[in-house]
């Protein structure tokens, strides 16, 4: 007889208390179900059941059976699961977590190449600066930036971005130009108005030392596009990452602060719940978005 075959109806008439519920249980008789358990017993030479008018039971050998048992058949269900759903196309609601800057910024505009690739697919893209938790919020996935603190999750890396310092030419020529991070105790300063933290921000020095800037902004604000905005327009100077500031640089609208200073290089991350395998469209949206920024990184957004 087949071992998984035995295994199951030994382990179901453990579960369900008798041979005529694991039957029922496994839709086939009662006769049979004993017929499985006593080749089972008959191959190991061994008694895993006692039986009596009332009731069955394992017994000491029998309960240490079932317990690993119970892992083959649980191993043996998830391995069926996988090859289901690893051939069934992707499909369903995506519900997807992502910081407002990078969602407004790079993630919408490739939204539409792949819901035309995955047409079965709804995604409900939730933008916003907090930190959420996947599964009690019941999101499938989320794009996060920097050092990522949940250990339990799954994260598969998109590409890097780096944070400077940054400030427009006219602020420049109106405030000066800071020559070290000190010197930033003197300036109008923008900061994020989310931040747990507060008004810091984590530099790293010349030195390799990690300094805390402590100071009070001109500007805070939510949203780090109006804080760009702000910086174009020479309201003071923010730390912001690459993928906000590389266009507003390279057209020479915004420059770097403390060019000695060593650039601080972050993460971008596709990060979803721990299991044995990943739902066929979480793993479509990944590796959609690791083919999309695959040409971007820290200085090319």
């Amino acid at each position: 007889m087949d071992r998984l075959t035995e295994m199951e109806a030994f382990a179901t008439v453990v579960d369900q208390g008798g041979f005529t519920d694991a039957a029922k249980k496994m839709g086939i008789s009662k006769s049979a179900v004993s017929k499985h358990v006593s080749s089972l017993e008959a191959r190991l030479g061994a008694r895993l059941l006692n039986r009596t008018t009332r009731r069955v039971s394992p017994t000491e050998i029998g309960l240490a059976y079932y317990d690993r048992a119970r892992r083959v058949l649980n191993d043996a269900g998830e391995a069926d699961a996988l090859v289901t759903s690893m051939q069934s196309a992707p499909s369903g609601l995506l519900r997807i977590s992502v910081a407002t800057d990078f969602g407004v910024n790079h993630l919408s505009p490739v939204l539409g190449e792949f819901l035309a690739e995955f047409p079965d697919i709804t995604v409900n893209m939730v933008l916003n600066n907090r930190y959420v938790e996947l599964i009690s919020e019941g999101f499938d996935m989320a794009v996060r930036i920097g050092e990522l603190e949940d250990s339990t999750l799954r994260a598969r890396k998109l590409t890097d971005t780096t944070k400077r310092m940054i400030a427009a030419p006219s602020y420049f020529e109106k405030f000066g130009r800071p020559q070290r991070i000190d010197d930033l105790n003197e300036h109008k300063l923008l900061h994020y108005s989310n931040q747990s933290s507060g008004n810091v921000w984590k530099v790293t020095a010349p030195s390799g030392e990690k300094r805390q800037i402590r100071t009070a902004g001109w500007l805070s604000v939510n949203d780090g596009q109006s804080l760009l905005n702000a910086c174009i327009a020479g309201l003071g100077i923010a730390y912001l990452p690459s993928f906000l500031y590389a266009d507003a640089m390279e057209k020479g609208l915004v420059e770097d602060a403390i060019p000695d200073l060593p650039v601080e290089t972050q993460g971008i991350y596709a990060v979803y719940p721990p299991g044995r395998f990943t739902q066929p469209k979480v793993r479509a949206f990944i590796d959609f978005l690791v083919h999309s920024f695959a040409d971007k990184g820290p200085t090319v957004w």
